[in-house]
């Protein structure tokens, strides 16, 4: 793939930034040697999003450092999101999330809820992480969901749990309608 989408990518960087594709070496630093400023990043990064068809969170555009890591980060998206899209068959379309402190307060836990895409499994990830250690993360997938999307929906947050979270997966199973002659 990156020998394909680089230098697609190179194209689109050097004419975004008026530079030369020359100049996109890896360790270019963009900020130093490119003067790319953090609004310029974020017009870069949506420029790259709507190329790619992917979405690139927050905290990466803010590790993004030289030419090297903005092409690095991009296709390691599109290759998740194209890992995910290969899985759509098995992986539950939607995912609720709950991530439960393991510090024994009483708060509120923290819920997500929406479509599964990379920038969804990043998001609970950091909320799992933010939790702390022996913070749970409880993971509601549709109930026809089969077993190999549960397990690929689990693989997906494997390394959490050497991070001291415990992750759970389960089916959202419907009610029961109540029974009509029930006094």
């Amino acid at each position: 793939m990156q020998e394909y989408a680089e230098p697609r990518l190179r194209r689109l960087v050097a004419d975004h930034l008026g530079v030369d594709p020359e100049e996109l070496r890896p360790e270019v630093s963009l900020t130093d040697e490119l003067a790319v400023d953090s609004l310029e990043l974020v017009e870069l990064a949506l420029a790259l999003e709507g190329e790619l068809g992917i979405d690139i969170p927050e905290r990466t555009i803010d590790e993004i450092r030289t030419y090297g890591d903005l092409v690095g980060a991009a296709l390691a998206l599109a290759r998740d999101r194209q890992n995910l899209e290969a899985a759509v068959g098995s992986a539950p379309a939607t995912v609720r999330s709950r991530v439960v402190s393991g510090d024994g307060g009483l708060g509120a836990a923290l819920e997500r809820a929406g479509t599964l895409t990379p920038y969804l499994v990043e998001e609970i990830a950091e909320d799992a992480l933010a939790a702390g250690r022996a913070a749970r993360l409880e993971l509601t997938v549709p109930a026809d969901t089969d077993d190999t999307g549960v397990a690929w929906l689990r693989g997906q947050f494997t390394g959490l749990g050497t991070r001291g979270v415990e992750v759970t997966v389960r089916r959202n199973v419907p009610a029961s309608p109540a029974h009509p002659h029930a006094a």
